[in-house]
């Protein structure tokens, strides 16, 4: 189903879309599972690994089950291929985020990326994408790369 919205609105944190299917409601966790997918997907398709940290990390960042953070995942992978104008209008949702959790956001994709041992330049690219899409501050970027060097570097 290759669904297109006719009207979007931000209530609240929630970002309601309608389309001719009906109306969905998304969330800030939505757009984080969305996000995590987009980048994986950089290299062409989703490495095991990569998988496992998305889940992982869902499940840390927003207390959930690990069943439930594959359910958001897979809602997102869903939500996403039927409806490609999804991920434009996620974007919508960038402003209820503060920077402390866009930081957050931005450390995630970073250890989605290094989940499988390999630095893919395209998955750096879809990176670079989604930061400019939310309006993640350089600095902001910055700081999730410190993060993530000081989580990972030996003797951290």
């Amino acid at each position: 189903m290759n669904d297109t919205i006719k009207t979007k609105r931000l209530e609240g944190a929630q970002l309601v879309i309608e389309t001719s299917q009906g109306t969905q409601t998304y969330d800030s966790r939505f757009l984080v599972a969305a996000l995590l997918i987009f980048i994986a997907r950089g290299s062409g398709t989703i490495e095991p690994e990569e998988s496992a940290k998305m889940i992982d990390l869902i499940e840390e960042r927003f207390h959930m089950e690990g069943a439930q953070s594959l359910e958001l995942l897979t809602r997102a992978m869903t939500d996403m291929a039927e409806n490609p104008e999804l991920a434009r209008a996620l974007v919508d949702l960038a402003p209820t985020l503060s920077d402390e959790n866009k930081e957050d956001i931005a450390l995630m994709a970073l250890k989605v990326i290094a989940a499988d041992g390999r630095r893919d330049v395209r998955e750096m690219e879809k990176f670079n994408e989604a930061v400019e899409a939310l309006g993640i501050a350089p600095d902001t970027v910055h700081r999730a790369f410190d993060r993530y060097f000081s989580e990972t570097m030996p003797g951290s």
